[in-house]
C-alpha cells in the first residue's frame, strides 16, 4: 500500500516551474513507488486567505488513510502549522515537514489571519516528528523565521542550507531521507 503525502503549496502562481512545482516534481521523482504525493490546488493562491485554505485543507485531510505525512511550503507550511495548532486532530500524524515557513507576526510580517496563538507549540505535542527546512539565501522569507520557530518548538529538527533559495529548485534530498525514515501507522 502506498503512503500518502499531502503537500500544501506556497502562495502565488503554481504552474509548471512556478511556486512549489519544483519541490513536488522532485518528490514525485525521488520518493519512489511506495509514496503517492497529493498536491491539492489551494483556493486563490495569488490572493490567499487562511479561512478558505483551512476549509480546503480539512477536506483534503479527510480523504487520506493511514498516518498522515504532511509537507507545507512557504505559506502552505504556515497554514498547516496554524491548522494543526488550532484544530483537533482525530488522525495520527507520522511527520510534519515545513519548508521555507513564514513566522507571521514579526516586523514586516504582521498579517493577523496567519499569526499563531501564544503557546501554539503545546498543541503540536502529538506529532512525533517535526522538521524545518530553510535556506540562508532565501530571498522571500528570511532565514530568521526558521530560528523563531526553533525557539518555540524545541524538539524539532532544523535543517539550514546555504544556497537553495526559497523554491529549492534543485531538490531537497534531506526531505526525502527524513520522509523515508518515518514510522507510519498504516
Amino acid at each position: 500500500m502506498k503512503k500518502d503525502v499531502v503537500f500544501i503549496h506556497s502562495a502565488g502562481p503554481q504552474g509548471h516551474h512556478e511556486g512549489s512545482d519544483y519541490l513536488v516534481t522532485y518528490l514525485r521523482q525521488t520518493l519512489g513507488p511506495g509514496y503517492r504525493i497529493l498536491f491539492p490546488e489551494m483556493p486563490d493562491p495569488e490572493n490567499p486567505h487562511y479561512k478558505t485554505w483551512k476549509g480546503k485543507l480539512k477536506k483534503e485531510l479527510a480523504t487520506v488513510d493511514g498516518g498522515l505525512i504532511l509537507i507545507g511550503h512557504s505559506l502552505g507550511a504556515s497554514v498547516l502549522l496554524k491548522y494543526l495548532a488550532e484544530e483537533t486532530q482525530q488522525r495520527s500524524i507520522a511527520g510534519l515537514f515545513l519548508v521555507g515557513a513564514v513566522y507571521w507576526g514579526k516586523e514586516g510580517w504582521e498579517v493577523e489571519e496567519y499569526i499563531l496563538h501564544e503557546g501554539f507549540s503545546s498543541k503540536l505535542l502529538h506529532i512525533p516528528q517535526i522538521f524545518l527546512y530553510h535556506s540562508i539565501d532565501d530571498e522571500v522569507v528570511p532565514v530568521a523565521h526558521v530560528r523563531y520557530f526553533a525557539e518555540e518548538l524545541p524538539n524539532v529538527l532544523v535543517r539550514e542550507f546555504d544556497c537553495s533559495g526559497h523554491l529549492f529548485g534543485k531538490g531537497l534530498p534531506e526531505l526525502v531521507e527524513d520522509i523515508k525514515s518515518l514510522k507510519t501507522n498504516d
